[in-house]
């Protein structure tokens, strides 16, 4: 894959908003997009309803979220493909980056006012530890 837009998401709305910007930016530069999608548990469940099993995990939560954006994102002149990473979110983001060799990590900005400026977020962890370009995308919009 040539050096695809990368961008993390986590089933939520900011997190769509972010991968629509990314969408568009590698339409714009006429580069594949990745979807990736962290988990940072091993955690495992089997739920049994009746006479099914289902085995729910993390990782097959951050698989559920990345495919459906790539579906949502599907059909604008790009190639969409998505991954899952282990690991804390920004931690996992930069190093698929850093893999794929990536162009550009595309992340949202919540959490990036108020207490999580002071605490920390994804977008400022990404911004001081990538080794692409990162374009923090405006997403209070999207909350």
């Amino acid at each position: 894959m040539p050096n695809p837009v990368v961008v993390g998401v986590d089933g939520s709305r900011t997190a769509y908003k972010a991968a629509e910007v990314a969408r568009n930016l590698a339409v714009a530069l006429n580069a594949p997009l990745l979807v990736v999608s962290a988990f940072d548990s091993d955690r495992t469940e089997v739920r049994r309803t009746g006479n099914e099993e289902f085995i729910i995990s993390a990782a097959g939560d951050a698989e559920r979220a990345a495919e459906r954006v790539v579906q949502s994102l599907q059909g604008h002149g790009v190639e969409v493909t998505h991954s899952i990473a282990h690991g804390k979110p920004a931690d996992a983001l930069v190093e698929e980056a850093a893999r794929v060799e990536a162009r550009m990590i595309v992340v949202g900005n919540r959490r990036m006012r108020g207490v999580g400026r002071v605490l920390g977020s994804v977008a400022n962890s990404v911004a001081h530890s990538a080794t692409c370009d990162v374009y923090i995308a405006n997403t209070y919009d999207a909350e």
